[in-house]
């Protein structure tokens, strides 16, 4: 279990100070180039799941927090079951712990960012907010996002003319890869690939 706890440990202090940090310090859509054109630190907001994807207005928005609750419920009892078990399996009770990681890493921005912080914009850099002077209620804040890796970029002018438009993006061109996201959503989808990946075998309780 302390394994367990000190990689959940890691990854929320890692996850929480890069997204406040860049909460206090960028406008939205600020983006700061890191290595060229193909990795920035790009800041924007969403009001729903991993990788900006949003779910259905602020109905849509509480339904998916309680459901993360739960999640993160059933996954730590789940894991604390695991810690328990005499035979233990290293790689499993990590992968599960990103896993926990990642959803209690968003799930505090959706639950406090709202209430913690003013309203971030493409003109002002939020601040921390007074008692009953966030941008948000319980629940209803807005997950920060960051990591962007437009590793390709073209113009649609510049591709064959059949191809779809759903492929392209507002700005009418084709990036991937084009969703931004948050070390919670990296540690996620690196729990959930290794779990498929080498620790399916071991799964049961």
């Amino acid at each position: 279990m302390k394994k367990s706890l000190i990689v959940i440990f890691l990854i929320l202090l890692l996850d929480q100070a890069l997204k406040i940090y860049i909460k206090l310090t960028m406008t939205l859509g600020e983006e700061i180039p890191m290595i060229g054109d193909w990795f920035k630190l790009y800041f924007t907001e969403n009001y729903g799941m991993a990788f900006g994807m949003e779910f259905g207005g602020e109905w849509g928005k509480l339904s998916l927090s309680i459901f993360r609750i739960l999640a993160i419920m059933a996954i730590g009892i789940y894991l604390y079951m695991l810690t328990r078990k005499k035979k233990k399996h290293a790689g499993l009770i990590i992968s599960i712990s990103m896993i926990l990681a990642g959803a209690i890493g968003n799930i505090i921005d959706s639950a406090f960012y709202g209430m913690l912080f003013t309203q971030s914009s493409y003109h002002t850099v939020a601040e921390f907010a007074a008692a009953g002077e966030g941008y948000a209620g319980f629940l209803h804040g807005r997950v920060v996002d960051m990591f962007y890796f437009p590793i390709i970029s073209i113009a649609q002018a510049d591709l064959p003319a059949w191809l779809p438009d759903f492929i392209f993006g507002y700005d009418n061109r084709f990036v991937f890869f084009r969703p931004i996201f948050n070390i919670a959503d990296s540690s996620i989808t690196i729990g959930v690939f290794w779990l498929i990946l080498f620790e399916r075998k071991h799964l049961s309780v």
